[in-house]
């Protein structure tokens, strides 16, 4: 039994990691790049990808089974909470009954920021309905605390834009955010490369969820290793709590205590 799982609205997971599914070649390249990062939950946009709204046309169903990957149906491509709460009614039809999902609502479509008033709309009406609610936000504490309090399952606010690779830019109000929640915590979106999933465990990030900088990777099944390991190693560099900094004060990385001519060594 993992004895530190990630825990989303009751449910454990062994991996901390999520993945999306868009921009791969291919539903097999997919599949391998999803298999290669551990991921357990997969997120799919139900505006762009066919999960059985299209009958006759290849399903991503078939290549991710939901008995083998917890599909979490997100609202991609959304610009109003009207939107969003439409989609993700249609894919809880899709899916059986299925109510974890993640919210999005996007203010313009060219930086994909989230529109906020709209997002807290939205989750207020899906919490009511019966919806556990995973929602993309802006890394700002204050609105991350409302959508807590409204009764959102996961936070999860941006490192930076959508897409950009651009990693976390304002650590300081990520630590804001996890210091308060009660709830996990996953950076979602601006990751590029494993060294920004690291750095956003270290700073006590629950998890990591991610697609562009694995699809858009020149290999993707590769990549998807690294984030995977990334992942994994800043968990564990968190959990075993860093060093101080200390500035301006060099430290030995071994005692001098028994050195000839040190303190208390040999003359």
């Amino acid at each position: 039994m993992n004895p530190d799982p990630l825990v989303i609205a009751g449910t454990a997971y062994t991996s901390r990691l999520l993945v999306g599914t868009g921009k791969y070649k291919d539903f097999a390249e997919t599949r391998a790049a999803i298999d290669a990062s551990g991921a357990q939950i997969v997120t799919v946009a139900i505006r762009r990808v066919n999960i059985g709204q299209e009958p006759g046309q290849p399903s991503l169903l078939e290549v991710l089974p939901a008995d083998r990957f917890t599909i979490l149906p997100n609202t991609a491509g959304c610009y109003t909470a009207e939107e969003a709460v439409r989609t993700l009614r249609l894919a809880r039809e899709l899916l059986d009954g299925h109510t974890l999902v993640k919210l999005e609502v996007l203010g313009d479509q060219k930086t994909l920021f989230p529109n906020m008033p709209e997002t807290l709309k939205a989750a207020q009406t899906l919490v009511q309905d019966g919806f556990q609610v995973m929602v993309y936000c802006a890394d700002d504490p204050v609105q991350a605390k409302m959508l807590e309090d409204l009764g959102c399952v996961a936070i999860m606010p941006l490192a930076s834009l959508i897409g950009s690779g651009m990693g976390i830019l304002n650590p300081w109000n990520l630590r804001l955010i996890i210091e308060q929640a009660r709830v996990p915590v996953l950076v979602d979106a601006g990751v590029g490369t494993a060294s920004d999933a690291a750095i956003a465990m270290e700073l006590g990030c629950d998890g990591v969820l991610m697609n562009t900088a694995i699809a858009a990777a020149q290999h993707p099944v590769l990549m998807a290793s690294a984030m995977r390991k990334a992942v994994e190693a800043g968990r564990e560099a968190f959990l075993a709590g860093r060093m101080a900094r200390k500035f301006y004060a060099a430290s030995p990385s071994s005692p001098l205590g028994g050195l000839v001519g040190g303190p208390g060594g040999a003359k």
